[in-house]
């Protein structure tokens, strides 16, 4: 198979680097271009990143000589790839501004990007659970004008590690969700080199996020009204969110408590979440873990130390569900929020989207 040419806006912050790290040997997608801000511009990648390089694995040799383009210049970036991954660090209305002009170029946008998470005709995947929405993709195409152009997004980071085990026990009903994320500082493009203060300590605000945490996955669960050509959220489950930070590297970790319309016993649910496949796994996806959801019955599990990086990064840990005295059920989650809620999940995507047919060869 023909590689498809790939190019990353965002290249030189953390999650632009995880997306490189990624697409390093990827069987289907091939790096072609690197764009960043005009002050990256014209340098080489290994000279834009400097010492700022933040994965745990040494740079690809591949990308260190490549020359960074300007993200702006929209039809130099797009005419040199068949799609591209954004990942920019800029105010929502530019960033909404930029991967619209990149759609209408004809470039397909996979974006890790909250500015067009909830642009009606968008679609915001997690591939496991609504790879369904892509539909709505027709919609966006016939408003932008376009024939190859769209942009799709993924959802917040902070979602994987409690969604993907939300949804298939949907068919018990669930009711009202409570939800505490404890979340690592690398979803605020962090390490401990430049993020110091957060040794040793717990920051119990990170703007935005609960909102974020409250809202996308009733989008996700939403669906297609061919009438109005935009994507319906749900209107329950009820969630009420907390964020954390906590001085954890990688991996977000949630705390769930779980009402349900139906009672389920203990072993119904970790049947459903352990036999619970979606497409990806269906197709086998390079990128699709091949169990997406775990079930560790052991008290002290799942941990960030040594099950962050399960199905390398791309499945999701649960543990310890127990019944609750105020809701009826609860558990923990863990998912690695640069891989899975982050590039990883992004390249899936992509992959999901080039399966479907929307992701095109020029």
């Amino acid at each position: 198979m023909k590689q498809y040419k790939v190019g990353v806006v965002g290249a030189t912050g953390m999650v632009g680097q995880r997306f490189i790290t990624l697409l390093e040997n990827h069987p289907w997608f091939k790096l072609t271009a690197l764009a960043a801000s005009a002050r990256s511009a014209g340098k080489t990648y290994e000279e834009a990143v400097g010492s700022r390089w933040a994965m745990t694995t040494p740079m690809p040799e591949s990308v260190k000589k490549m020359v960074v383009l300007d993200a702006a210049k929209v039809e130099e970036v797009a005419s040199q790839v068949d799609f591209i991954f954004c990942a920019v660090n800029m105010p929502k209305a530019e960033i909404k501004a930029l991967e619209e002009a990149y759609a209408k170029a004809e470039c397909p946008v996979v974006s890790n990007n909250s500015a067009n998470r909830f642009t009606p005709d968008v679609p915001m995947i997690i591939p496991e659970l609504n790879p369904d929405h892509a539909d709505i993709i027709k919609a966006q195409r016939e408003r932008l004008g376009t024939k190859r152009g769209f942009i799709s997004v993924k959802s917040n980071c902070s979602l994987q590690s409690y969604v993907p085990a939300l949804f298939p026990l949907s068919e018990f009903g669930v009711k009202d969700v409570l939800v505490c994320t404890y979340q690592a500082i690398s979803g605020a493009g962090k390490t401990f080199e430049t993020w110091p203060e957060m040794i040793d300590n717990v920051i119990p605000y990170i703007g935005g996020e609960e909102e974020k945490s409250e809202k996308e996955p009733l989008r996700i669960w939403g669906h297609i009204d061919e009438e109005k050509g935009e994507i319906v959220p749900a209107t329950s489950p009820i969630i009420t969110c907390q964020c954390i930070r906590v001085p954890v590297l990688n991996g977000h970790t949630a705390a769930v408590f779980v009402k349900f319309k139906k009672n389920p016993t203990k072993e119904q649910l970790i049947e459903k979440l352990e036999s619970y496949k979606g497409v990806p796994q269906e197709l086998g996806l390079p990128s699709a873990p091949k169990q997406f959801i775990r079930y560790m019955e052991e008290d002290n599990r799942p941990q960030v130390t040594l099950d962050v990086d399960y199905e390398n990064g791309m499945g999701i840990s649960v543990g310890r569900i127990r019944e609750d005295s105020v809701y009826d059920w609860k558990f923990v989650g863990l998912s690695h929020n640069t891989v899975r809620g982050a590039a990883g999940g992004a390249v899936l995507c992509a992959e999901l989207l080039k399966a479907q047919g929307y992701i095109t060869k020029k």
